[in-house]
């Protein structure tokens, strides 16, 4: 049992991101009240930071082990994510996207509670876990707020017949998390090696998570060498967050799963 309630930290943080994104739209002409949604923002990242330090202190390990432990770190992350994108190139509706998709998932910890269990079974006791975790929900979100500009471009391709105008936006985030996607391959197979002897098994988790990293490869080559064919861009990086989800959420509802040395993401 923990001392504390998490669900209210996570109603504080998902309170803080709504006040911030009903102020940040009369914060163009008042600029008390673009700090006050400049502060609201950050504090919801903050408590979520907050929490996410005390269930590791709490249950003596990394939140990082289930499901819900790792959408805990994702509705960190993604709204950071959000949070940097409109520093760096003032996209404020990065800002309610974030925070939106943020909110789903942390809604979903807070309707469906689950145990925090301190034990971790041996294979989890391991210098690579928290690192290979870790990088992968990042990378996953800074995929995630790619994958939007996508859609975005999509609907104004085929319903304006316009040319996305952010594709050099999606285009950042890919390669930044291309390199963290990269990384946790890396630390997944040296932490497979630790654990069950083997860099590399062919597991469905292992081999959906490699088809996720070619996916996004093949976007980066083809907006290397066809950097004119947008439609074909965005169509590639739609199809490629399809994967990812399923590699983080779907791969666990398919029949081979039952004998994955993954189960423990159950």
């Amino acid at each position: 049992m923990l001392p504390f309630d998490p669900a209210r930290y996570t109603l504080v943080a998902m309170g803080c991101w709504l006040v911030a994104l009903l102020l940040f739209v009369p914060a163009k002409r008042h600029r008390t009240v673009r700090l006050a949604a400049h502060l609201a923002y950050v504090a919801g990242i903050v408590m979520l930071a907050l929490l996410c330090g005390l269930l590791w202190r709490a249950m003596g390990r990394a939140p990082l082990r289930t499901l819900g432990e790792t959408r805990l770190w994702y509705g960190l992350f993604l709204p950071a994510i959000g949070y940097a994108v409109y520093l760096r190139w003032g996209y404020r509706w990065m800002l309610y996207y974030a925070a939106l998709v943020a909110g789903v998932f942390l809604t979903i910890n807070i309707v469906n509670p689950y145990n925090y269990d301190r034990d971790l079974m041996p294979a989890l006791q391991s210098p690579w876990f928290v690192p290979h975790v870790i990088v992968y929900i990042f990378a996953y979100a800074l995929l995630a707020a790619s994958a939007i500009v996508a859609v975005k471009g999509l609907v104004v391709h085929y319903a304006r017949g316009e040319r996305l105008r952010e594709l050099h936006l999606a285009d950042n985030l890919v390669y930044i998390g291309f390199g963290f996607l990269s990384l946790g391959l890396l630390f997944g197979a040296l932490w497979g090696k630790e654990a069950w002897g083997h860099y590399w098994t062919w597991d469905p988790k292992e081999t959906w998570a490699f088809l996720t990293w070619i996916v996004y490869l093949v976007y980066m080559h083809h907006r290397l060498h066809r950097p004119q064919q947008v439609l074909p861009s965005l169509w590639v990086l739609s199809l490629a967050f399809v994967i990812l989800l399923m590699c983080w959420f779907g791969v666990n509802y398919l029949p081979s799963a039952a004998t994955s040395v993954h189960t423990y993401t159950q």
